[in-house]
């Protein structure tokens, strides 16, 4: 029981470095460029992962389903693109937390997924679920007014890429978990999917005509925790998905966004509306009552018949 719970306590811990990771994405981007600071952040993060998890060499991989490898690195790498260069792209701090939070759309995505593709039972609850974390979304849009339909389309004409690039990733993480889950057997490409990433990032800064790079200690730092939030994270909730309480760590994962934008109005500065927290509460919530869908004694009910 103690190894249960250190582990579940090493599973928060991604948590945090999860939460953390909008505000660093963006510090590293206003230092090296959106793709160059990305690409050196997914380069370092590889390497810790590499030092940590490991799972990279030629003989691990021979052992992995192809169709796995094939799909989850094509859905991984599209999706960290995605992530990535949606908060480089941001024509402010406040934009980028703003971006960030239309990227936690994934967990209800997911949810509704696993749902529509991998026959996971739920209740009535996924509906109000998931309309709560869309109205979340278009509320913390819609700037200091809340739901603001005028707002919120205002907010997205001035910067479409952020916007697009992070409801794609929402959509696409949710493919990349709902796919992932049907084919890997168990087994854990994250470090070969991170190399990819660092690998295609770079091949688009050499192709983009490169971009300057300013390096000093402060941008220094934040490259090294970005990277450590990015690669640790991912070890860190494997660790504890494999060895801890699961319910744990998926209840505490839907309170991301709300610690994610905390995190980053410190980072970056960027004091946040009280509609903001009003939608971020309402995509956790939303989150959650999806997630409760498919708890709750009805869905267990129906998944036994």
């Amino acid at each position: 029981m103690q190894n249960k719970n250190k582990a579940t306590l090493i599973g928060l811990v991604a948590v945090l470095l999860w939460s953390a990771i909008v505000g660093l994405i963006r510090s590293v981007s206003e230092h090296f460029g959106a793709t160059g600071g990305a690409a050196l952040m997914y380069s370092l993060a590889s390497v810790f992962l590499l030092l940590t998890v490991g799972g990279a060499r030629p003989r691990q991989l021979r052992s992995f389903p192809r169709q796995y490898l094939v799909w989850g690195s094509l859905l991984f790498v599209v999706y960290e693109l995605c992530l990535s260069l949606s908060i480089g792209y941001a024509n402010t701090a406040q934009q980028a937390i703003e971006v960030g939070m239309v990227n936690y759309l994934w967990p209800t995505f997911t949810i509704v997924a696993a749902i529509l593709f991998n026959r996971q039972r739920s209740n009535f609850l996924i509906v109000p679920g998931f309309l709560l974390s869309i109205v979340g979304i278009c509320w913390v849009l819609g700037g200091e007014q809340g739901f603001d339909i005028g707002g919120m389309l205002h907010n997205v004409r001035d910067n479409p890429l952020s916007y697009g690039l992070a409801f794609a990733g929402a959509l696409i993480w949710a493919a990349y978990c709902t796919v992932t889950a049907r084919i890997a057997h168990g087994k854990n490409g994250v470090t070969l999917f991170f190399i990819l990433v660092s690998i295609t990032l770079w091949a688009k800064y050499l192709l983009g005509g490169g971009g300057a790079m300013h390096f000093s200690g402060e941008a220094i730092i934040y490259l090294v925790l970005a990277a450590a939030a990015m690669g640790f994270g991912y070890g860190a909730w494997n660790y504890g998905i494999l060895h801890g309480h699961v319910t744990v760590l998926a209840g505490a994962s839907y309170f991301i966004p709300v610690l994610s934008a905390a995190l980053s109005t410190v980072l970056l500065r960027a004091p946040l509306s009280l509609a903001f927290w009003q939608g971020a509460a309402m995509v956790c919530g939303g989150a959650i009552l999806c997630w409760l869908a498919t708890r709750a004694p009805g869905a267990a009910k129906a998944k036994q018949g």
